[in-house]
């Protein structure tokens, strides 16, 4: 069986989970396929998570972090440009999940570190997770996807996967913390390239054969349009925030015009009602302000804008409108 290799110089999340999509969904699978990748700062969820509750996104905005949604399962990620990423595909009567960890392990052996599989999902050095795996299996085809932490800020882990704590019930998964190592803390001198090498020869080894390494950039989208296609979903705001499971925001606090009891239920990033308790002694503020909201985006940037405008519409209200502004995106800053 013949044997592909793809490595990605981009470092941009949404090209390279496109990229894993397309692999998956387009090409053929009669082959044994390696992609390697990494990505610059990015918090990756699960398909059924809440960017809300799993990332402070205000925080990431700030500095400059993607958000990617990725379309399998499973909790929030951290990657930086220290995480090395693999994955194999493979014809489903081929598939064999213990190679690809066998090819991995045997990477790692030849840059002087022992690693061992631990579960179905994780690989360890001792008792510290250094990987961490998904699986994907089709008619014809099986996927395994995982990372492995060669030099990663952890840090910042908990800089951006800690959220600020929200009254947000969400229906979506939440991510489980694990115990991790960096590889550097065992082998001083590995790097990205150092280890997508090892990994490439552990792979051409297993399998009797080589290849030659196909390296995909920018450019592949223009002669891919399916990888190009793929990268438009991933890279848009629908599909990273619009595919929110549904939720809901609760938040009170009082002005020295009256108290605010807000509720808001989100559906696919849209706040679809609103329901506002007040003792208030202008009922024409609480109708507005709930009519406004109904039907924005739930981001700070959408309703900043509308209640802007409910303040340009009724400028009797302007005072209490900008109370209310300030104090709801300020409990949106997670």
């Amino acid at each position: 069986m013949k044997l592909r290799i793809l490595k990605s110089a981009v470092t941009s999340p949404w090209f390279n989970l496109a990229t894993e999509d397309w692999i998956f969904q387009a090409l053929d699978p009669n082959s044994h396929t390696l992609f390697l990748w990494r990505n610059s700062e990015t918090v990756v969820i699960g398909r059924s998570q809440n960017p809300w509750v799993e990332c402070k996104t205000d925080k990431m905005e700030e500095d400059h972090i993607f958000l990617a949604r990725r379309q399998s399962g499973g909790g929030a990620v951290f990657h930086d440009l220290g995480n090395t990423n693999f994955t194999f595909l493979s014809p489903k009567n081929k598939y064999d999940q213990a190679a690809n960890f066998t090819i991995i392990i045997n990477a790692l052996k030849k840059l002087g570190i022992d690693a061992e599989l631990s579960g179905r999902n994780d690989m360890q050095v001792g008792d510290r997770k250094i990987s961490g795996s998904a699986f994907k299996h089709a008619v014809d085809r099986s996927f395994h996807h995982g990372t492995l932490l060669v030099n990663a800020d952890m840090q910042k882990l908990g800089d951006y996967l800690n959220p600020h704590p929200l009254k947000l019930q969400a229906k979506g998964i939440k991510s489980v913390r694990s115990r991790v190592a960096n590889l550097v803390e065992f082998n001083k001198d590995i790097n990205h390239e150092m280890l997508s090498e090892a990994i490439i020869e552990a792979f051409c080894e297993y399998y009797g054969q080589t290849v030659e390494v196909e390296e995909l950039d920018e450019a592949s989208l223009a002669k891919q349009p399916t990888l190009n296609k793929y990268y438009q979903q991933m890279s848009d705001w629908n599909w990273r925030f619009g595919k929110t499971p549904e939720f809901s925001h609760r938040i009170e606090t009082r002005f020295d015009w009256g108290m605010i009891d807000l509720h808001m239920d989100v559906k696919q990033a849209v706040i679809e009602e609103v329901v506002i308790f007040s003792d208030a002694l202008n009922i024409e503020l609480i109708d507005v302000l709930r009519d406004t909201l109904t039907g924005v985006k739930y981001n700070k940037k959408d309703i900043r804008a509308k209640l802007d405008e409910l303040k340009q519409t009724q400028p009797n209200l302007a005072a209490q409108v900008d109370d209310f502004c300030e104090w709801l995106v300020t409990e949106m800053e997670i």
